[in-house]
């Protein structure tokens, strides 16, 4: 499977993948400019900046007026807000799959602060798993996937230390929050061993240590 991480981490993120599918727009229009045109499908989480660029998404459906948007129904007045036209959005049900010829992909609910989605999409007999902004992966099972693009966002015991560092000094800890939202690389970890397969690989997505 063709996959371009274009950019991750809470400066931005957006993932294109077999050149045709794009899962998060959180990136100036300039980081999509050469693989706009390609693009069919563009696959949207949550309304956090990092994830969904009002500017870049205004301008994809200016330019690319048959693109076709994907998303939660949390996000359609977002869209809409942005220009999109009500005929270019597919508002999707968790779990449930959708078929765009060749390929078919599935949201599935995630836990974070805002209402907040993942992605599982099957191209031929190759199948990816996309999970990010998320507290957990309890529940959710994706065995044998070929490709995990996985939120590993920090290391427990740097965290911890850290925490504890901003306590002791009488200093606001943000860091309590990342560890409530976001997957630790543990967790992450852990969720990749119960799943992979022999053939599968993984990449480590929103890998930072910076303020959300």
């Amino acid at each position: 499977m063709i996959y371009d991480v274009l950019k991750t981490g809470s400066k931005g993120n957006a993932v294109v993948i077999e050149n045709k599918i794009l899962i998060d727009c959180g990136v100036p229009f300039r980081a999509l400019r050469k693989k706009a045109d390609a693009l069919q499908l563009v696959m949207l989480t949550h309304i956090h900046g990092d994830h969904f660029k009002s500017g870049t998404i205004r301008k994809l459906g200016s330019e690319r007026p048959t693109l076709r948007f994907a998303c939660g129904e949390w996000l359609e007045e977002n869209l809409k807000d942005c220009g999109i036209k009500s005929r270019n959005i597919d508002i999707m049900q968790m779990d449930k799959w959708y078929d765009y010829g060749r390929f078919q992909v599935s949201p599935f609910p995630l836990s974070h602060d805002v209402l907040n989605c993942g992605w599982r999409i099957k191209i031929g007999n190759e199948k990816l798993f996309y999970a990010t902004d998320t507290g957990t992966l309890s529940g959710i099972s994706a065995k044998d996937y070929d490709l995990y693009m996985i939120e590993c966002n920090y290391e427990d015991e740097e965290i911890r230390q850290r925490i504890m560092d901003k306590q002791v000094a009488g200093e606001y800890a943000y860091e309590l929050r990342a560890r409530e939202q976001h997957l630790s690389k543990a967790q992450c970890d852990e969720f990749i061993y119960n799943n992979i397969g022999g053939n599968g690989k993984y990449i480590y997505l929103h890998q930072h240590k910076e303020r959300e």
